[in-house]
């Protein structure tokens, strides 16, 4: 009983800690001093649908070729977040420095829609700044989706169920691959039964009690081929990611994806705040596995 008490006390802690977080202003971390620092360049907002939050922002890149695009899908157990305050602050002049566009997005929550209409308005976010390539300077030809978190189950859904990407007029020929960062929703139905009480019920409000939707909802039973020809999967040592991060890189290379991973010391909530947030930091692990994979998968 005490056991399950500090359990329950603990995730507690965790699911408020990381409501204020994705709730905090991008200036309540330095982020937006720290990108003129970094000499991010300034972003241009563009809307891919009706909803307020049907936005996105776009860096590009100056320059007579166009750039490789990058479009990063944010965190926040579905429910919140923001293209704002969830992308890491190194990460857009980071990207842009290296020649590649750079987009951050906004998509509906839950409950206002489901999580079917997130990865929808992921594709149609896609689908808007394909559409204007050629006004952004961006090479539609070598695209790479990453999200984390939420976000990466998000990227990591659309990369292996082409009926997102299709109901937008995209498919799978428009992916150079998916970069999913520390997510842990690979396969829902094994992840309701990790004993995580608090979390457990986010699961079951984002996912629903029937089993056949939470299999439809998952990476893992989607990962017959075809999916998106490349993956990079990255994660810290919670053993929930590690888990469903194996799981779901055996299952696309059994589909004939070429699978990349990338393990890093941290744990918790910290650790996976910090996977995010450092992202692009030179001096961040992760980062050098980031820029190889991206050189490797889109050139430059």
């Amino acid at each position: 009983m005490r056991k399950s008490y500090r359990s329950i006390v603990a995730l507690f802690l965790w699911a408020v800690t990381v409501a204020a977080a994705d709730a905090r202003p991008r200036d309540w971390l330095g982020e937006s001093q720290a990108a003129e620092r970094h000499g991010e360049p300034a972003p241009r907002t563009l809307a891919y649908g009706s909803d307020a939050l049907q936005r996105l922002d776009v860096w590009t890149v100056r320059g007579s070729r166009p750039a490789p695009l990058v479009m990063f899908v944010h965190g926040g157990g579905w429910k919140r977040g923001s293209k704002d305050n969830a992308s890491s602050k190194w990460l857009p002049a980071h990207l842009t420095q290296q020649g590649y566009a750079y987009a951050s997005i906004d998509y509906r929550l839950v409950p206002a829609v489901t999580v079917e209409r997130q990865a929808e308005d992921v594709a149609r976010a896609l689908r808007t700044l394909l559409d204007r390539a050629a006004e952004l300077g961006i090479d539609r030809r070598r695209v790479v989706l990453m999200g984390h978190s939420a976000g990466a189950h998000l990227v990591a859904l659309v990369g292996t169920d082409e009926r997102h990407l299709r109901s937008t007029g995209l498919s799978f020929a428009d992916l150079r691959g998916v970069i999913a960062n520390d997510g842990a929703a690979y396969d829902v139905p094994a992840q309701l039964q990790e004993e995580a009480p608090l979390m457990h019920q986010t699961y079951l409000e984002t996912f629903g009690s029937d089993p056949a939707r939470q299999r439809a909802l998952s990476p893992i039973h989607n990962a017959a081929a075809p999916n998106a020809p490349a993956f990079l999967l990255l994660h810290i040592q919670r053993p929930d990611a590690v888990r469903q991060t194996e799981a779901l890189g055996r299952a696309l290379t059994a589909a004939g994806s070429a699978v990349d991973y990338g393990s890093f010391a941290g744990s918790g909530l910290r650790g996976h705040i910090e996977i995010n947030r450092r992202l692009g930091d030179p001096d961040y692990p992760a980062t050098l596995v980031v820029d190889d994979w991206l050189r490797k998968i889109l050139g430059g």
